[in-house]
């Protein structure tokens, strides 16, 4: 079976983006690929962050993870920080990648640009520890965004000039697309993210909660009628609604729309109901490994331990071609 690798960063709670994005291919991909899904802490240490809860975010990855449906006889999970052969294989690729390639990538001048004063060496390295990540269980496919394919490029560059230096290693990792590869956020522009307050849908929110955060979503305050908007407030919400609100509903909104008709308030209630249905179950199955850690330190030891081994065998590989044992 084809090896499949995907990361979230260890900022707490999952997200609707996080969900449509990602770990909806991870669920449709463990069923059919050999997979390994992990909670990138180390990633998450290269932008501003509280020591003090780094743990209780990375538990509640987890939670999400196996409340969304990830399963441990279908897949392996990981903590990034807990596999240290990610940071030891990252500092071999970095001797076969140049620097003045990670300065030009747009989501490194992105974050500088976002966290003027915290330009960390960690920053500029993230995308050869994100490659690293991948290729160390000689990952295939890969479930993220659209945003995230300068990396995956990156990951094929060091790929292929590794292959090319010590001999055929690695393969090239393709994304995985997903449906909802990118959620709109509820502000009117951008993706949904954890650092833009107010732009995100928890997946542990309540119905109220729900209907409180699209209640503040922005409508075009113009003109309606004809065809739907491609971007700002109005596209986004008929985004969300085709993601979860089902084709008939989807379409009678759009219908409500073009005959100048439709009622905001009305739109934005069936979306929170519709999004709520289907997160309801993955909180009651949320609660139900909250209520057992033992279970999930379990199912964590197991599996981490497992891809260890698997981490190893890579790293014994890759120090043979490259000279570093015999």
């Amino acid at each position: 079976m084809k090896r499949v690798y995907s990361g979230i960063r260890a900022t707490g709670r999952l997200h609707l983006g996080n969900y449509m994005g990602a770990v909806k291919g991870m669920l449709a991909l463990q069923e059919t690929h050999d997979c390994v899904f992990s909670v990138v802490d180390l990633h998450a240490i290269t932008t501003p962050y509280d020591p003090s809860s780094l743990q209780q975010n990375i538990r509640e990855v987890i939670l999400d993870f196996l409340a969304a449906g990830l399963d441990p006889q279908k897949c392996k999970l990981e903590i990034q920080s807990r596999v240290p052969q990610h940071t030891e294989l990252a500092y071999l690729l970095s001797t076969i990648y140049p620097v003045s390639r990670l300065e030009d990538l747009p989501t490194y001048k992105d974050k500088k640009a976002q966290y003027p004063k915290y330009i960390n060496m960690g920053l500029l390295y993230y995308p050869v520890l994100m490659a690293a990540d991948v290729l160390l269980y000689k990952g295939e496919l890969v479930p993220v965004g659209i945003d995230q394919e300068p990396h995956l490029e990156v990951m094929r560059e060091i790929a292929r000039k590794f292959n090319s230096v010590y001999g055929e290693t690695f393969p090239e990792p393709q994304r995985f697309k997903t449906e909802g590869e990118y959620v709109p956020s509820l502000v009117g522009s951008g993706k949904m993210s954890k650092t833009v307050e107010g732009s995100y849908i928890n997946l542990t929110d309540d119905l109220e909660t729900i209907k409180s955060r699209l209640a503040k979503a922005p409508t075009d305050s113009g003109a309606i009628g004809g065809n739907i908007p491609q971007e700002g407030g109005v596209a986004n919400l008929f985004t969300l609604l085709r993601l979860f609100g089902g084709k008939e509903m989807f379409t009678k909104f759009v219908q409500d729309y073009h005959e100048k008709k439709i009622r905001y308030v009305e739109m934005k209630e069936v979306l929170a109901e519709a999004i709520y249905k289907e997160l309801q179950p993955i909180q009651e199955r949320r609660k139900e490994f909250e209520q057992n850690p033992k279970l999930v330190d379990e199912i964590l030891n197991t599996s981490i331990s497992q891809c260890r081994q698997v981490a190893e065998e890579t790293m014994k590989e890759v120090k043979e071609k490259m000279g570093l044992v015999s």
